[in-house]
């Protein structure tokens, strides 16, 4: 087990690190009475702790929302309206209590600064390795899927001016400068014109379809699918919203980490209702025959508009059954920094904690930072040039990662906290069996997410890679 750097005992007396025994830091852990991560900040040249709950809330939303609303038009027209609205609300209520339950994971084991941290408390070593390595891979295909709808992005806009490629390192370039900030709240100027923007987008959206004329428009109750098509579209609403990746490393960087569940509350309301009024609007006017993303559906001359204003915030969908749906941008530039952050900032304090670099400002320090920008987004943009079937090898990532990182990990969290205790009340009971519920949905989604992905890998015949070629469709 690494030895953290010196953290304060259950007195708060400081404990040099070569007096601070690994027995010592186990038991202080279990105890919950280990320091934050970032200790004292007092004389640090760079601060850490410095997140508001309304900044925090407003980089949660950057983070998740631009992850799927504008597929969820299309999810709803695949499953039906009666239960694509069920799904939309219950799995939004259900996202707010499963970040609940990571503030209180949190608020018990202070130290915890990423996902990693918490696997070392159920795991050990090894479990802090594998969450690391999963937050991590997580991040930098999530940063590959941002260049690459980019990519799309421009070749829609200027209806291929130029080489795809050309377009593909520009938007590699634009993540690597707005990359340069250490802190969270150096991302807020970033997360509040993504906020902007795909609200702008979303607006722009609904007030085209609801103008225009959609001859033959039919609306469904209710749909006969099968368990890959459907599942599918429960994907796009589940990852809509999976901004819980993130919520330790923001936790960790909030002056007041009590204030969490203010910038959760911030989050899951506006989601819910955004998503909500989105896709009930946006499928009442066009129809089953809504594109996804939904932004495609708003003519041809407002679609450029909706894009462009969406420009800084615009993503892939996680899932998609054919090669030509990698061109579904459904957020671009802010999220996708956000999220390069969240990777990045865990290399890094990896990296330096056990240093005084980690709150400097000198070269070194800076060049470091710098450096695994650099690398990290150029991997990203290798990824997003050179695998074929990128957004289906996203989308697998995302069922072996992000089902567990937003649902199933909550409920083994709570289930960690209160062991002992499972059955000791009525209302202990009710949790036990709802949070055991919540870890099988996370293997339910993760097992299922394969299959959609390997479906689609499968079914998937594309083979251009670093092509200069039109990825407009």
């Amino acid at each position: 087990m690494d030895v953290l750097p010196a953290y304060p005992g259950p007195h708060g007396v400081d404990k040099k690190e070569d007096e601070y025994s690994a027995d010592a830091e186990k038991r202080d852990i279990a105890a919950g009475q280990v320091q934050d991560a970032f200790g004292s900040e007092e004389d640090a040249e760079i601060k850490y702790k410095t997140l508001t709950w309304w900044q925090c809330g407003l980089l949660m939303i950057c983070e998740s929302v631009s992850l799927g609303v504008l597929s969820l038009p299309a999810a709803v027209a695949t499953l039906g309206f009666v239960p694509g609205v069920i799904l939309i609300v219950g799995l939004g209520l259900l996202a707010l209590y499963t970040g609940y339950n990571i503030g209180l994971f949190r608020e018990r084991y202070p130290h915890i600064q990423s996902l990693a941290d918490a696997g070392e408390i159920l795991l050990g070593r090894f479990g802090r390795e594998l969450f690391g390595l999963g937050q991590f891979l997580f991040c930098i295909f999530v940063m590959g899927s941002h260049i690459l709808t980019f990519r799309v992005m421009m070749n829609t806009i200027t209806e291929h001016a130029t080489c795809s490629i050309v377009f593909s390192v520009v938007g590699m370039l634009i993540s690597m400068i707005l990359s340069i900030p250490r802190t969270m709240k150096g991302m807020t100027w970033v997360s509040f014109a993504s906020f902007l923007s795909i609200f702008g987008a979303v607006m722009i959206t609904m007030i085209s379809v609801s103008v225009q004329d959609f001859p033959g428009r039919t609306i469904d109750a209710t749909v006969e699918t099968n368990l890959y098509t459907g599942f599918q579209a429960v994907s796009n609403i589940v990852f809509a919203y999976c901004a819980h990746v993130a919520f330790f490393g923001l936790i960790a960087e909030m002056e007041n980490p009590k204030d969490f569940n203010k910038s959760l509350l911030m989050l899951q309301s506006f989601e819910i209702c955004l998503y909500l009024t989105a896709a009930v609007v946006i499928y009442y006017y066009v129809g089953t025959d809504v594109h996804a993303p939904a932004l495609t559906s708003a003519g041809p001359v407002m679609k450029k508009v909706a894009y462009g204003i969406a420009i800084p915030t615009v993503r892939t969908n996680f899932y998609s059954s054919d090669a030509q749906n990698i061109a579904n941008p459904d957020q671009i530039v802010g999220a996708g920094v956000v999220n390069g952050h969240i990777g990045l900032k865990y290399i890094y304090f990896r990296a330096c904690r056990k240093s005084d670099l980690l709150h400097s400002r000198s070269w070194k320090s800076v060049s470091i930072w710098l450096a695994l920008g650099v690398i990290c987004w150029v991997v990203a943009w290798i990824i997003s040039e050179g695998i074929p079937v990128f957004n289906n090898l996203n989308g697998l990532i995302s069922a072996l990662f992000a089902s567990w990182f937003s649902y199933g990990l909550s409920g083994i969290y709570w289930l960690h906290l209160n062991y002992g205790q499972w059955l000791s009340s009525p209302s202990k009971i009710l949790l036990t069996i709802l949070n055991i519920g919540i870890a099988l949905i996370g293997l339910i989604l993760c097992v299922l997410g394969l299959y959609a992905s390997g479906t689609a890998i499968h079914n998937d015949a594309s083979n251009t890679v670093f092509s200069c070629a039109n990825t407009d469709t």
